[in-house]
């Protein structure tokens, strides 16, 4: 690894020898010492001072648009595009908000390789403070043991492809991997152990690169699994994940996870009875199951979910970990904070494509101190 800028990180001692060099006994030996510093003190930073959070915006190009799209219809305002009108909306959009993004709030941005590579947006967001990442992780196919279920595309050309991320910008990355849940036949190990270790390369290989990876376990509660079974499939994917991610030699300190709530799927009878104190105990108990104290933070992720149910869950399993009391092991949480895309920007997006820019930015602050009084336990309900 090259020797990247090295800055001071709370809570850990760095020893120099008598050549002047900083030393640390806990690293791998493949860890650059400052590159080590970096990656610790960039997670850190991503999820501290409490509440702050990430807001992703790594939408395909295609998936953007079709939010787009969907926003203007329900503002009562279309047109047609053509594709270079559709790529300037698509850079307005995102410069109208990353210009603006309260600091207060938002610790960090996930970007898609066109907003970060063509458009070279992140000078916007790191000149306020706020750190740039990137989406790692392409297509999804079919496993070939498995057909219904998929697996994340993207290995094969990472290293380069975050090497030019870094250039560009960017200090973090992630990888989401989608898990099906259902009562019964999914998801099959196989396709666990996929996933697991698709994650665990990616981590190993953003580190390489000098990038602090996100690990994003996404678990689909769209099936019929109930809150149990939903525990039980969330507790095997993250003890996988990281497994591979010790096989590996990733540094967890550097290092953050993007995991879904333990919850029941829509076709369940409990999903209407489940509270969402109840789903925010369970989900805290994964997590302190599965996750290694060494892992920065966790940044849930608020896909499916309506905005309401996202920062409500998020609330509920901050007040949990706020009343844990030694020695139950839900003292020993990392910071659990947001990752939201959708959650933050839905109201915004509606006013930017009628031309509301200024409304765009209230709406996108008022949803961001939401998530953020979440993020600490102290959403008002």
């Amino acid at each position: 690894m090259s020797d990247l800028n090295a800055t001071a990180t709370p809570g850990y001692t760095f020893s120099t020898n008598a050549s002047g060099h900083v030393e640390t006994s806990y690293l791998y030996p493949h860890h650059n010492t400052s590159v080590a510093q970096e990656l610790i003190a960039t997670a850190t930073a991503l999820v501290n001072p409490r509440g702050k959070g990430i807001y992703a915006t790594d939408e395909t190009a295609a998936g953007i648009e079709a939010r787009l799209v969907a926003a203007a219809g329900a503002g009562g305002k279309d047109k047609s595009w053509t594709e270079d009108e559709k790529r300037e909306r698509r850079r307005k959009w995102r410069a109208c908000l990353y210009e603006t993004l309260p600091t207060d709030y938002i610790s960090g941005v996930i970007l898609y390789s066109e907003t970060l590579i063509d458009f070279q947006l992140a000078p916007l967001l790191s000149a306020r403070g706020i750190i740039p990442g990137v989406r790692a992780d392409t297509d999804s196919h079919p496993l070939p043991i498995s057909l219904a279920e998929p697996a994340t595309q993207g290995l094969d050309d990472l290293l380069p492809r975050l090497q030019a991320a870094r250039a560009a910008g960017a200090r973090f990355t992630k990888w989401r991997a989608p898990i099906l849940c259902t009562a019964s036949t999914y998801p099959t190990h196989p396709a666990l152990e996929a996933q697991a270790e698709n994650l665990a390369r990616f981590a190993a290989i953003s580190q390489q690169a000098g990038l602090v990876p996100i690990v994003e376990p996404d678990v689909d509660f769209s099936g019929d699994a109930d809150l149990q079974r939903s525990v039980e499939v969330h507790v095997k994917i993250i003890s996988l994940i990281y497994a591979r991610c010790l096989a590996y030699g990733v540094l967890l300190e550097g290092s953050l996870i993007k995991p879904s709530f333990a919850q029941p799927g829509v076709q369940h009878p409990s999903r209407k009875t489940t509270s969402a104190k109840e789903i925010a105990l369970a989900t805290a108990t994964v997590l302190a199951r599965t996750v290694p104290i060494g892992v920065a933070g966790a940044v849930f992720l608020s896909g499916g979910l309506s905005d309401s149910d996202a920062a409500l869950y998020l609330h509920e399993i901050n007040q949990v970990k706020n009343a844990a009391q030694p020695p139950s092991a839900l003292t020993r949480l990392p910071p659990l904070t947001f990752s939201f895309g959708r959650g933050l920007q839905g109201d915004a997006m509606q006013k930017w494509v009628q031309g509301d820019e200024e409304g765009a930015r209230r709406a996108f602050e008022e949803r961001a101190k939401i998530c953020w009084s979440a993020a600490k336990g102290e959403l008002v309900i």
